[in-house]
């Protein structure tokens, strides 16, 4: 048939080898995340992040550039379908959605069910999970919140927070509502802008966001405001590791990074 490659060819044969294995780039743990199609952030943060032998795996969820509440929501229709074709025949030990306000506006147990639902074998999470988690090991009670989101989103997210148990003082936007833009805020103004917002009772400074830039300066804002700092994909990556029983200490992204899960976790 016309456009078919002939491979019959007799000089051609390969024997038989012993082909030797190792456990290839995963050797400690293998890691699945669920990424917006839009971001520009999140996945180099990953793969930045992840120590030697632990194998990052991400898959992409189709989303729009519009950063709103009816489009966060919309994301849960592929989350099964997402999480099932991340590496279903090694099986990452971690499943997360990489999104803070998706996880806010969807519930981390919905969105938990559907990971369950692609990925039964694996451990699933959402990045807002991760982001608690991480302010509750610093002992974060007062907290100030820095976004780039619009105000319906920090309303819902201000709320959610209050609901985990921390005292909000306050939480502010750049009603920014494109996902492509957020990748490209300047890092030196999400540090500046972190610190903006910071008052002397905080406990700590949460930056919300994976697709903004703030691991690039996270280790700065902490240094100046000489108090804990968490992003969004610092925390998701400290969470992710510590799941997988990976314990290491990573230098130059914040004091989250020097500890353990934790036993109240």
């Amino acid at each position: 048939m016309p456009g078919l490659i002939n491979t019959s060819n007799p000089e051609i044969c390969s024997p038989p080898r012993d082909v030797l294995y190792d456990d290839g780039t995963h050797a400690r743990a293998l890691l699945g995340f669920i990424v917006l199609s839009m971001d520009l952030v999140m996945e180099e943060n990953i793969f930045r992040l992840c120590p030697e032998g632990v194998g990052p795996s991400v898959t992409r969820l189709d989303s729009t550039s519009d950063c709103n509440l009816a489009t966060l929501a919309a994301q849960i229709d592929g989350m099964a379908q997402a999480a099932s074709i991340l590496q279903p025949q090694a099986r990452p030990a971690v499943v997360c959605y990489a999104c803070t306000s998706g996880s806010i506006v969807i519930g981390e147990d919905r969105v938990c069910d559907e990971i369950r639902r692609g990925a039964p074998w694996a451990k699933p999470s959402t990045l807002v999970t991760g982001a608690v988690n991480g302010l509750r090991r610093v002992g974060a009670h007062k907290i100030v919140v820095a976004t780039p989101y619009l105000d319906e989103i920090n309303a819902a997210e201000s709320v959610f927070l209050q609901q985990k148990g921390f005292d909000v003082l306050d939480i502010q936007g750049l009603n920014v509502a494109d996902n492509e833009a957020m990748g490209r805020i300047k890092t030196s103004f999400i540090r500046d802008f972190a610190l903006s917002i910071d008052q002397p009772d905080a406990d700590a400074i949460f930056v919300s966001c994976g697709g903004i830039r703030t691991i690039d300066v996270l280790q700065e804002i902490e240094d100046t405001a000489g108090k804990p700092v968490i992003s969004s994909n610092q925390a998701m990556m400290w969470d992710c590791l510590r799941r997988a029983g990976i314990e290491d200490k990573i230098e130059g992204y914040g004091q989250l990074f020097q500890l353990d899960w934790g036993q109240s976790l």
